[in-house]
């Protein structure tokens, strides 16, 4: 008995928060968590000197944030000691294991993990120090479910105690809040996993309670090994079934005055809460119920079994004959009416031989509360008589693990000391007035007899519970209600033999009250698994919430079907899918480097076109290895404020290793995007070879760049091909000059390389930009010798074998970098003196820029109702002609009568000829009249009759217009009146961020509707993101919480008082990328020669938005309009990805970031403290998401794109953000995917595979060529170039001869020779295995420039006929054949001469020979072992 007090005094737990308990029960999760180590210097020096005996430890609570309010149980992990550290930084291991379940899974429900330091004082009394704490996030934020990924994760640490958690001013995100303030440099290592193996034990763990894996768990099974770690692979004890038979509950002084005064205190504590006087007739007791169950100390370990007692006397008349002897031997001993008896024998199962393990005896009442009782319950219910109950005593008995059976006396307990069910008990006598032996007594006893075999009272009848299939074994579904078992007959109908069974049977649940929202926080808390702790109840709430734990569990529950069968929904196991991760920047870490001085001199003597500046000096050369001091302020107040930024491409390095791959390009271009303009695709470019290069003893083969002529033909003469960007006042937003200094100072340009002839793309290249900033020079230069490196990724293979490290995972594909040459490439920034040019708007301060003002809309500018246009600055209005003002107006004055009107009538009806011989008549006649008058000079009384009828129509025209069209131009020139018109400019995924001060102009009150006719324009609703984008863009208006009723899909409201005026947030973000020129499509270049400064590149032409607001009152009358404009801007282009794929197919690949702190344009934040990443794509279609997989450890952005029908090549564009408003991207990449028809081929490695692809002809004759990535192991024939005729089909042979082992892509590419058009396209994938080698050798070389050497090896014809063989081999430059080819009769020997080369780095080479016959199949392999020392 004592070792079950002390667990129950120990683990008494805080119930969650009254608001967690209304919401709906969900499955409870169990978790693992293991704290590892402390880092950082988290103690104080003065603490270590103030105290001895120095220990830490960690505390852990759960926390709802929600509600600010702690709840289980602190759990507490041993102490270690401080011991001097001469790690540095220092760290403490805890390595400490902790396990809870909990069904509250929401993201606001956390782990708060505090550090303690303890030690002695000089007094040596003990004193505790709170070093800092954590929150620990136990579910995530996407989704209700927990994080399933096990790694390791870093948590960080904050000043101050846990406590602070409660104050109001912490709002969630707390980890985001201003008052938190991190403890730099120190972490604690944890790692958070749910932990299926827990949930069979759930009926032994009560929920939310926080147990170390070393705490012994009564119940459980010691743990193997030396871990004791009881909880990581719990195994529960075997159980025994207890029987209870002839259960007595004696009362003092009898249990009719005991229940007298129970009835009176009801009633007296009924006046004082209702206020009211309660007839003692109008209050009686219903029923008598015991609930018996398994408590484990932690909590019960099943639901309680619920049976009714009924006093001795009734009793004793029960037909029952056994049930009479019974009775009538218990009560030889006694007198009087003292006893309340079970007719039932109890069965408990789930007992457990252990001292922890307890039988709990509760002692309840049912009255009938009269209805009213609680205020609302007579206007909902028709029945006469509610029912409520109350417990009264309760008794613990731990049995004797030896004993068998026996019987045994137990005395009852009450009042306000703890109970297993956490609710009020009825109070017991004073103990003051009663000596030691009466206080056993006098609150009661219970008697019973106890057996462990079903045998041991035969005449007892055995009572067989009935429990729901969710209480016979543990589960993770919450327990049904007993009420859904069949309702049971009337009382009066049932058998005395039997008593009823269980809560489903009990007469007090017939005339059960509705839930109130009290009664049902109490019937969920009793409906949670089994071992749940009830919910403490204040006093306050005892007669409302205290008499119904059991009586209204889930009447609300529709009744199970016995036979209906519900599918287990599938476990996700945890898994996280592994792809090639692609490492973003990662070919710019050895893409730079300094030209070497022979480089220089040779490319100087080339005649390469000399940078000048403003005044016509050579520009001041920078060395790339130099650091760049970026001052932002001196380029902001440099007089030079217009930067001409130029490109010269110089030459084309070839690296003479790279002799596998595909041919040296004869012609070349480039493509890449600067800054905002758009994308650039340069001409073709022919590579000519220096005189100097063969006398150079450099590694590399120089090649001039020279511009290809639209004849073909080329001027060796004017090397390179120069581009110039001119970015000044003009082309630059106000304020967005910092922003360009910002990407020259961080921002990395990346050229694509393409083949100009096969259009295959050779490499990219990576340049920062950062020594194109002048920092007040005049102009600056910087020569870059740029490695092209070309990528190959091959296929995403399953792992099938061993590999395999974790459930489902995919094998990380190999990624091969090959250097392809260097590119010379010179950049320039040249300053110049921009004036700024007179009348242009100066723009608004950043603060009042962004607050848009309807005030300066009321009003008309005059003029009339017709006259449409731009706002004027002045009243005044100068007289028009209509015409001139309305199209369609005059459109109709100046239609001829004969087509707009049917006057005059005649005129339409006569024939042409007619009409001119009249029109001749009438000038003849004019004439004459003027010739006899020559004084007279106005027309005749013909003439001016035609133009008075013209006038008249007119006029009639003009009226009739005008009253037709009166109603819409009043009604546009009030809507004028109110209208407020305004532009912004956007870039593709940035937040543009403004606010509306919207007034009420009426005296009266008024609920605004706010409609918005753009998707891409929404109303801020959140308070926290309307005060992140004011903090971000410095704004200081009024900012109000709750300020709008959203309505879910409709329209928000607002309501506004009489002339009130606020500020109303809008946000403009568009992903949408809108037309873009494809970085591959032909451009029209301008030559250094014909391009001067004032001609240079400007921005392309960006689509412009509408967007329009309406504010309407309540009754449909508009208060105010706006009419936004929205300029989109070119946006900067951080990051290019080109991927080639199969058409109609999934590409998925993984694009890993960098470390946070080197991310270009990542905001400054704490030292090593990654925040979390969020993407957004433009494309719709396309998948995109992150996932943080814990500190310390790389971030991937997953990309699921779906490709289409080749060739066609979909772009996109994916932004990066750091902040969960999606606010500013930090990152924009660009991705292009190219779909290829695909051929799969499975082959042997050193064996020619064939195969034929069909091409079809076009509308007219095309000389085409095909091109292959890989020619040393792919070849077509024909060959060179041939005709392809119109309509036709034609056949294209491919041989496939791999050199290597796996799978890959080649790509083939078939090209227009004269027009270099791209006729068709294949990816090719390849599937090689390696072949059986049937002989091995090795030998040994020496290694750096020495010799060669000569061997000899023999191969026997096994055929009997004479054989012509071929030599291949994988390793070609290290090893060479003195015969390629030969034959050798049958059965015949032949010896091969191989000559083998020296390389220059030590180690060792396997190379294989391939003997093919005459059909370039493979005969036999030999492997041959080169050891270079």
């Amino acid at each position: 008995m004592h070792d079950w007090h002390r667990i129950f005094a120990q683990n008494l737990l805080v119930p969650p928060h009254t608001q967690r308990a209304r919401q709906p029960l969900k499955e409870s999760t169990a978790f693992q968590c293991v704290l590892k180590w402390l880092d950082g210097p988290l103690i104080k020096q003065a603490v270590l000197e103030v105290l001895s005996e120095v220990g830490c430890h960690l505390r852990v609570s759960l926390f709802d944030v929600t509600y600010r309010h702690f709840f289980g149980r602190t759990w507490k992990s041993p102490a270690r000691p401080l011991e001097p550290l001469c790690r540095q930084p220092p760290r403490i291991d805890f390595s400490e294991p902790f396990y809870f379940h909990t069904s509250l899974n929401h993201p606001n429900i956390v782990a708060v993990v505090e550090v303690v330091t303890e030690g002695r004082r000089r007094d040596g009394t003990l004193q505790a120090l709170s070093c800092g704490f954590g929150i620990l996030r136990i579910f995530s934020n996407n989704s209700e479910s927990p994080a399933s990924a096990p790694q390791d994760k870093r948590l960080r640490l904050y000043h101050g105690s846990p406590r602070a958690l409660l104050h109001p001013l912490l709002q969630d995100p707390i980890e985001q809040n201003k008052h938190m303030t991190l403890i730099e440099n120190c972490s604690l290592q944890y790692t958070l996993k749910p932990h299926p193996l827990l949930e069979p034990v759930f009926h032994l763990l009560p929920e939310n309670l926080l147990v170390s894996g070393l705490q012994q768990i009564p119940g459980l099974l010691p743990a193997h090994g030396e871990s004791g770690d009881t909880l990581r692979k719990p195994r529960l004890q075997k159980s025994l079934t207890w029987y209870l038979d002839d259960l007595f509950f004696t009362m003092y002084p009898s249990l009719e005055k005991f229940e007298e005064e129970l009835l009176e205190l009801v009633i007296s504590d009924h006046f004082r809460e209702a206020g009211s006087p309660l007839d003692s007739g109008a209050l009686e007791i219903l029923e008598r119920r015991l609930c018996v169950g398994v408590h484990n100390g932690l909590g019960f370990v099943q639901r309680p079994q619920v049976v009714v007692l009924v006093p001795e006397l009734e009793a004793a008349l029960t037909p029952s004959a056994s049930f009479r002897r019974r009775v009538g031997a218990s009560s030889k001993a006694r007198s009087g009416n003292h006893t309340l008896v079970s007719r039932s024998r109890l069965q408990l199962p789930e007992m457990v031989c252990q001292p922890a393990f307890t039988i709990v005896f509760q002692l309840e009442y049912v009255f009938n509360s009269p209805s009213g009782a609680d205020g609302n319950a007579a206007a909902v219910t028709s029945l006469s008589n509610l029912a409520c109950m109350h417990m009264v005593r309760w008794a613990v008995w731990n049995p004797v693990l030896e004993a068998s059976s026996g019987r045994v006396t137990l005395p009852l307990q009450g009042g306000i000391q703890p109970n297993p069910s956490h609710c009020l008990v009825y109070k017991v006598p004073p103990a003051s007035m009663s000596s030691e032996e009466v206080k056993q007594v006098e609150s009661g006893t219970v008697q019973f007899q106890y057996s462990l075999s079903p045998e041991g009272h035969l005449d007892t009848p055995v009572e067989h519970t009935i429990r729901p299939k969710a209480e016979q074994r543990p589960s993770r579904k919450p327990p049904t209600s007993p009420s859904s078992l069949p309702a049971p007959p009337p009382r009066g109908l049932t058998t005395p033999q039997d008593s009823p069974v269980g809560p489903g049977l009990s007469l007090s649940q017939l005339a059960a009250s509705p839930q109130s929202p009290a009664q049902r926080r109490s019937a969920e808390a009793s409906s949670k698994p089994p071992g749940s702790p009830t919910l403490s109840l204040a006093p306050g709430e005892f007669p409302l919430e205290g008499r119904i734990s059991h009586l209204e569990a889930d009447l609300s529950q529709t009744a199970l079907v016995p036979g209906t069968s519900t599918a287990e929904q599938l476990q996700e196991l945890p898994f996280t899918p592994v792809h090639a991760p692609i490492i973003v920047g990662a070919r710019t870490r050895s893409s730079g480097g300094k030209p070497s001085r022979a480089s220089l001199a040779l490319l100087r003597s080339a005649g390469f076109p000399e940078i000048l500046d403003a005044n016509k000096q050579p520009a001041e050369a920078v060395d790339p290895t130099d650091p760049v001091k970026f001052n932002p302020q001196k380029e902001e107040s440099d007089c030079l404020q217009g930067n001409e930024i130029v490109l010269q491409f110089l030459a084309f390095s070839r690296v003479s290793q790279d002799d596998q791959a595909a041919p040296w390009p004869q012609t070349v271009y480039f493509t890449f995007q600067f800054y905002r303009f758009p994308p650039e695709t340069t001409p073709r470019l022919q590579l000519v070879e220096l005189d100097e290069a063969g006398k150079s003893s450099s590694a590399s083969l120089p090649h001039l760049l020279v511009l290809i002529h639209k004849d073909g033909s080329f001027d060796a003469g004017s090397p390179g091909f120069q581009l110039k960007y001119l970015v000044g006042p003009g082309f630059l937003r106000p304020g967005e000059q910092r922003w360009f200094a910002r990407y020259l100072a961080m921002q990395t340009l990346q050229i694509d390389i393409w083949d100009g002839d096969s259009l295959l793309l050779v490499g990219s290249a990576a340049v920062q930009m950062k020594h194109l900033l002048r920092q007040g020079r005049p102009a600056v230069q910087v020569s870059h010798e740029l490695e092209v490196v070309a990528t190959e990724h091959e296929q995403d293979t399953m792992v099938v074998s061993g590999d395999v490290t974790r459930f489902g995972c995919v094998k990380p594909i190999n990624v091969h970098t090959v250097v392809k040459g260097r590119l010379h490439l010179t950049l320039a920034n040249v300053g110049h003196l921009c004036e700024r040019r007179v009348g242009s708007p100066s723009s608004l301060p950043p603060s009042r820029s962004r607050v848009i003002s309807n005030d300066g809309a009321t009003g008309f500018s005059g003029g009339g109702l017709l006259t449409h246009g731009a706002p004027r600055l002045k009243n005044v209005v100068q007289a028009q002609k209509l015409a001139d003002v309305d199209s369609e107006l005059a459109a109709l004055l100046f239609t001829p009568p004969w087509q707009g009107t049917r006057w005059p009538q005649g005129a339409g009806r006569e024939g042409d000829a007619v009409r001119r011989r009249k029109l001749e008549r009438m000038r003849a006649v004019r004439l004459r009249e003027r010739g006899a008058e020559p004084g007279r000079c106005g027309p005749g009384a013909l003439a001016q009759q035609s133009i008075r009828a013209q006038h008249t129509r007119d006029l009639q025209l003009i009226a009739a217009y005008r009253e037709r069209t009166k109603a819409e131009s009043i009604a546009s020139a009030l809507s004028m009146a109110i209208t407020t018109r305004h532009t912004i400019r956007a870039t593709l995924g940035a937040a543009e961020f403004f606010e509306f001060a919207l007034r009420n102009p009426d005296n009266t009150q008024h609920t605004v509707t706010i409609s918005i006719d753009s998707a891409e324009l929404s109303l801020i609703l959140d308070g926290q993101e309307w005060r992140y984008f004011k903090e971000l863009f410095g704004l200081h208006t009024p900012l109000e919480e709750d300020m709008f009723h959203p309505r879910g899909s409709l329209a928000p409201q607002l309501f506004l008082r009489p002339r009130e005026m606020v500020h109303i947030p809008f946000k403009f973000q568009t992903f949408s990328a809108g037309p873009r020129a494809s970085a591959q499509a032909s451009a029209e270049l301008r030559l250094e020669k014909d391009t001067d400064a004032g001609s240079s590149r400007k921005s392309s032409t960006m689509p412009t938005k509408h967007a329009k607001v309406l504010f309407c009152a309540g009754n449909g009358k508009p208060l105010a309009v706006l009419c936004l404009t929205v300029e989109l801007q070119p946006h900067v282009v951080d990051q290019v990805f080109r991927f080639y794929h199969p058409e109609l197919t999934f590409l998925k690949k993984a694009i890993r970031l960098l470390p946070w702190h080197t991310l270009p344009g990542a905001p400054v934040g704490m030292p090593g403290e990654d925040p979390p990443v969020y993407v957004r794509c433009s494309d719709p279609n396309v998948i995109c998401e992150t996932q943080n997989m814990g500190p310390r450890e790389p971030q991937d952005v997953f990309l699921k794109v779906a490709s289409g029908p080749s060739p066609e090549i979909k772009d996109f564009f994916v932004t990066i953000y750091a902040d969960r408003w999606l606010a500013t991207p930090v990152q924009t990449w660009q991705v292009h995917l190219h779909s290829l028809q695909r051929v799969d081929v499975s082959c042997v490695t050193g064996q020619r595979t064939r195969l034929a692809l069909v091409l079809r002809g076009m509308q007219t004759v095309r000389k085409v060529k095909a091109f292959s990535s890989h020619p040393q192991e792919l070849t077509t024939d024909p060959k060179g170039v041939f005709v392809l005729p119109p309509h036709g089909v034609q056949d294209l042979h491919v041989g496939v001869r791999p050199r290597r082992a796996g799978s890959r892509f080649v790509h083939l590419n078939l090209v227009d020779v004269d027009a270099h058009q791209l006729v068709a396209s294949w990816l090719v994938c390849l599937s090689c295995r390696p072949p059986l080698i049937s002989k091995a050798f090795e030998i040994t070389l020496p290694a750096g420039a020495g010799k060669g050497a000569n061997k000899r090896i023999t191969y026997t014809n096994p055929y009997p006929s004479p054989r012509a063989y071929r030599l291949h081999s994988d390793h070609p430059r290290l090893l060479q054949f003195k015969e390629d080819a030969f034959q050798v009769g049958g059965g015949e020997t032949y010896t091969i001469g191989l000559r083998f080369a020296s390389r220059q780095k030590a180690g060792e080479e396997e190379i294989l020979i391939y003997i093919n016959d005459h059909e370039d199949k493979n005969e036999e392999t030999f492997c041959v072992k080169v050891i270079y020392q």
